[in-house]
C-alpha cells in the first residue's frame, strides 16, 4: 500500500484547514472496565492523545466517537455507555469533556478549541451495516473527519467506511497514518532479508497470513501449535501434540511455495515436551525425530533458540505475529522469551501485532526495543492477509483528484487549499 495515498492530518493543519472547523474523529476506545466501572487499560486511549492535541491546538471544535463492546442498536445499556471514557479522557487532558448522548443530527453545541465525546456509535441504527443515509445525516454537520481506529479499520461500518465516503473531507490522523507507514515500511519496502514470524495454535486461523507471507518472506518461521502441524506434514511423529492433520496439505503447499522462490521455512529441529498441560509438569528437550507417543511439545528448545536468535540477527526486517510456546507458564516460556530479546537486538526493522503478541512483549519487557508495536488486532491480520481494509479504501478513494464524496452536503464556505 502507498502510505502516501491518503489524506493526512498534519497536511490539514499545516494548510490551516481545520481553524475554526467541526471535526469528527472515530477513535478505538474499545478498552475493557474495571470492576468499578473505571478504565482497567487506556493504552489506546493515550494512543489517540496526540491526534486530538493537534485537533485542538488547531482550533478546531473536535468531537470523537468509539465503539464499546458490542451493544444492541437502538438500545444502549449503561454498561454499553462511553462515560467512564469520556471521564479518563477529561482527567487525561486536563479539561472537561461531556458526552453527548443524541448526536447523529449534530443537536448539541461545542465550541472552538473544546472536545466531546459522542456516545458509543454502534448504538446508532445503521452502524453496523455501514448505512450511506446515517453517514449522510452525520455528514451535514461534519466539515472534517479524521479515522484514528486502526484496530477497527478492518470493518466496514458507518463511522469507519460510509463516513468518510460522505463527508466534506476526509484524512487520517496521526496514529491511523503511523500504523500504514510502519506496515508499508515492513511489506511493502522492507529492507532484506524479510523475516516473518508466525506463532500460535492454529494453522486454520493463520493459513491465510501464512499463504500470503509465503509470496514475500525471505524465511518464515512458525512456532507454537501451528509448527507441530509443519513438523507432522515432514513426516515426523509429533506425539499427542496440538495439531492439524487435515491441514498437512496445505501446510507443504506453503513450504513448496516458499522453495520455488528461493525462500526458505524455519522449523525446531528440538522441541520442549510435557506429559500434560500443567506448570508442574515433567519435561525433557527432544529433537523433533525423537518423539514418542506419550510428548506434547509446548515450546521451542534451547538449540532451535540459539539457531532463531542467528538467523534475526542478519534481518533487515522482521514481521512478529504469535507467540513459539506457552508462554503463559514458566517451563514453557524460554523460546518465546528467546525471540523476543533476539528480536530487540536485532539491528533489522521490527514490527509486532496480535494480542498474545502484545502480551509477550509486555512479559518480556522488550517494548521499548521493538521498532513499531501494533495497535491493531484483526486489521493487523488482515493486513498481514494482503487484504484490503475498509477504511482505508475510504480515504485512499477521498484522496484521489478529483473525487467526490457520496452523498453531498453543504460544507466548506471556501474549500481549504492545499500546495
Amino acid at each position: 500500500m502507498a502510505t502516501d495515498s491518503f489524506l493526512r492530518l498534519d497536511t490539514l493543519i499545516g494548510n490551516g484547514a481545520l481553524a475554526g472547523r467541526r471535526v469528527f474523529m472515530r477513535a478505538d476506545f474499545n478498552v475493557p472496565l474495571a470492576a468499578d466501572g473505571g478504565i482497567a487499560d487506556d493504552s489506546r486511549i493515550r494512543a489517540t492523545l496526540p491526534g486530538i492535541h493537534a485537533c485542538l491546538d488547531a482550533g478546531a471544535a473536535l468531537a470523537i466517537t468509539s465503539h464499546l463492546g458490542r451493544p444492541q442498536e437502538g438500545a444502549l445499556t449503561a454498561a454499553d455507555s462511553l462515560a467512564a471514557v469520556a471521564a479518563h479522557l477529561s482527567a487525561l487532558l486536563g479539561r472537561p469533556v461531556p458526552l453527548v448522548k443524541d448526536w447523529i443530527d449534530g443537536d448539541f453545541e461545542f465550541a472552538d478549541g473544546e472536545v466531546v465525546v459522542l456516545e458509543n456509535c454502534r448504538g446508532n441504527r445503521g452502524e453496523k451495516a455501514d448505512d450511506p443515509q446515517l453517514a449522510a445525516r452525520i455528514a451535514r454537520w461534519v466539515e472534517v473527519y479524521v479515522n484514528e481506529a486502526f484496530g477497527t479499520a478492518h470493518r466496514r461500518e458507518c463511522t469507519l467506511h460510509a463516513l468518510a465516503l460522505a463527508a466534506p473531507m476526509a484524512c487520517a490522523g496521526p496514529l491511523l497514518s503511523a500504523e500504514l507507514d510502519a506496515l508499508g515500511t515492513a511489506l511493502a519496502a522492507p529492507a532484506r532479508p524479510l523475516v516473518a514470524i508466525v506463532g500460535g495454535s492454529k494453522v486454520s486461523t493463520k493459513l491465510a497470513i501464512l499463504e500470503s507471507l509465503a509470496n514475500k518472506v525471505d524465511l518464515l518461521e512458525v512456532g507454537g501449535g501451528i509448527a507441530n502441524t509443519f513438523i507432522a506434514a515432514r513426516g515426523h511423529g509429533i506425539g499427542k501434540s496440538l495439531a492439524e492433520p487435515d491441514l498437512a496439505d496445505a501446510a507443504r503447499r506453503v513450504e513448496q511455495r516458499l522453495a520455488a522462490r528461493g525462500a526458505r521455512l524455519w522449523l525446531p529441529q528440538d522441541v520442549v515436551v510435557a506429559d500434560r498441560f500443567a506448570a508442574d509438569a515433567w519435561t525433557a528437550v527432544r529433537n523433533i525425530d525423537r518423539l514418542s507417543d506419550g510428548d506434547m511439545i509446548l515450546d521451542i528448545g534451547p538449540a532451535s533458540a540459539a539457531q532463531l536468535a542467528a538467523e534475526l540477527a542478519d534481518a533487515g526486517t522482521i514481521v512478529w505475529n504469535g507467540p513459539l510456546g506457552v508462554f503463559e507458564l514458566e517451563p514453557f516460556a524460554a523460546g518465546t522469551r528467546a525471540l523476543a530479546e533476539a528480536i530487540a537486538a536485532s539491528a533489522g526493522y521490527s514490527i509486532a501485532g496480535g494480542g498474545d503478541t502484545l502480551a509477550a512483549i509486555a512479559a518480556f519487557g522488550v517494548g521499548e526495543q521493538i521498532d513499531y508495536i501494533s495497535t491493531g488486532g484483526g486489521a493487523f491480520l488482515e493486513f498481514l492477509e494482503g487484504r484490503e481494509l475498509p477504511a482505508v479504501t475510504a480515504l485512499r478513494a477521498r484522496a484521489r483528484p478529483n473525487s467526490r464524496r457520496i452523498n453531498p452536503v453543504p460544507a466548506f464556505e471556501h474549500e481549504p487549499q492545499f500546495n
